[in-house]
């Protein structure tokens, strides 16, 4: 299927729940369990253009997360804006999964000179979970930074917390280590980057708790922009992070991926209503 602006993406609808996903980017744009509220978050703002990540949804980030030593270079890497090919949708009794991987050719070599393959597979039933294999093809290593930057909604930020985080690590605005001692409010910008974090995070809403889990991940970022970063994002209203918030599993600072040649690594997201 297409937006009115050409963009391409694949539409699922089974027993279990419904779901969009954007070729450009590889970007889940929704994910709704039957019967239960929607887990992820989109902006209405949102105009899906060609060619620029979209506001919401899960961004994959590679193969840098942030800004690049590069500071020139795309922010959160190439994989976000570039278009994947859809390999294959396995509809199972109890799931549907969708391949998609991300053609190499494409990828100026200037970002990624390196031998590899990227594919992102997603597994849809009641839970969703996303995983990103990366491949070193190459004769030499290769190292790489990388998230799946999953938006959650929720209908009140002031009444959120993420419960999960206590005895991790974190650096906000380029400060820190610091200690997490206690369960995580709003109340402020917030850009917090974990380290030696836990697999499993809960998300309490006033909607319900939403469970975030993590493989081969150690590493996570907390955001939401609060009002006056609100105001300089484009593709995002200026009251809406007060609906939405960011949980990313990642791999990150220490955490980062180094692979030997002919090696894979994969890293998944897990996400559910509990």
């Amino acid at each position: 299927m297409q937006t009115d602006t050409d963009l391409e993406y694949l539409a699922i609808e089974s027993e279990h729940c419904s779901a969009t996903i954007f070729l450009q980017g590889a970007q889940l744009a929704s994910f709704i369990p039957k019967n239960k509220p929607p887990l992820i978050w989109m902006s209405q703002d949102e105009d899906y253009q060609q060619g620029k990540g979209l506001r919401g949804g899960i961004p994959i980030c590679w193969p840098w997360f942030g800004v690049c030593k590069n500071q020139d270079w795309p922010i959160h890497g190439v994989a976000r804006t570039n278009l994947w090919r859809a390999e294959e949708v396995n509809e199972h009794a109890e799931y549907t999964e969708v391949i998609l991987s991300l053609p190499m050719a494409q990828i100026d070599k200037t970002y990624w000179p390196y031998k590899s393959a990227l594919k992102v597979v997603f597994h849809l039933s009641d839970v969703l979970k996303v995983t990103l294999i990366n491949t070193n093809l190459d004769s030499q290593p290769i190292e790489l930074t990388q998230a799946l930057h999953t938006y959650f909604p929720t209908s009140d930020i002031t009444a959120t917390k993420v419960d999960g985080l206590q005895g991790s690590q974190f650096i906000e605005f380029g400060e820190g280590p610091f200690a997490q001692n206690d369960v995580v409010g709003f109340a402020r910008e917030t850009d917090m980057v974990y380290t030696q974090v836990g697999s499993m995070q809960h998300i309490n809403t006033p909607e319900g708790t939403i469970a975030v889990g993590r493989e081969n991940s150690t590493s996570c970022v907390l955001w939401n922009p609060w009002i006056d970063k609100a105001k300089r994002l484009s593709n995002f209203a200026d009251d809406e992070y007060k609906t939405m918030l960011c949980l990313e599993a990642g791999n990150v600072m220490d955490d980062k991926v180094v692979l030997a040649p002919g090696e894979s690594h994969s890293l998944s997201t897990i996400v559910y209503w509990v």
